[in-house]
């Protein structure tokens, strides 16, 4: 007989147990320890792994461009700058150029200020001179030490700064740059001092 509406439908099948979502770390194959990255290795039987540049000691095994970012006064956009005017390849190790080429890469840097505009350029025009140049490695240095020496003697602003070692650009030295005792001590001491100055002229009174 068929159904009635009333009647009861029979149930239906019991549904599959919920699965269990796995932990985090569970059921993923772990990977292998990472290995160090081992720096590249040429097969130039020239190779130099010390390269003297510009009077600086250089990795041969650093690319041409970043090794030439730790010669003082040169970045990175003039390192680049420097390798396309040079037209060597900038990626290539700095180890695997000859003598001649660094060089010439040398006399390309040294010659910047005919090169370059005068916005990218260390020393657009020099105060005694007048003349535009752009310092790198110790030229740089001495060029800053005169600077220096020369506010010092006029007994500017920033010379007298430099002088007594403290902050030169307006910096905050109310908490910061310090120099000598800590304020704290010399504040009990000099509170010591006052009590036992008191307590001595009390007694004489």
């Amino acid at each position: 007989m068929p159904a009635k509406k009333g009647d009861t439908e029979a149930a239906p099948a019991a549904a599959p147990a919920a699965e269990k979502k796995p932990k985090k770390g569970e059921g993923k194959a772990k990977a292998p320890p990472s290995e160090k990255k081992v720096a590249p290795v040429s097969d130039n039987p020239n190779f130099r792994h010390i390269v003297r540049f510009a009077n600086t000691d250089l990795d041969g095994k650093r690319t041409l461009v970043l090794a030439l970012t730790e010669v003082k006064g040169i970045g990175l956009r003039m390192a680049q700058s420097v390798t396309r005017l040079s037209g060597m390849n900038a990626r290539g190790l700095i180890g695997d150029l000859t003598e001649q080429q660094t060089d010439e890469l040398e006399k390309v840097v040294l010659a910047l200020n005919e090169k370059f505009p005068v916005w990218m350029l260390n020393r657009p025009m020099d105060h005694i001179t007048g003349e535009t140049h752009h310092y790198v490695s110790s030229d740089l240095d001495t060029a800053i030490r005169d600077d220096i020496n020369q506010m010092k003697m006029i007994r500017c602003y920033r010379g007298i700064r430099h002088e007594k070692g403290q902050k030169v650009r307006g910096q905050r030295t109310r908490s910061n740059g310090r120099t000598g005792m800590a304020a704290g001590v010399m504040k009990k001491k000099a509170q010591a001092a006052a009590a036992a100055a008191r307590a001595s002229g009390g007694k004489k009174e």
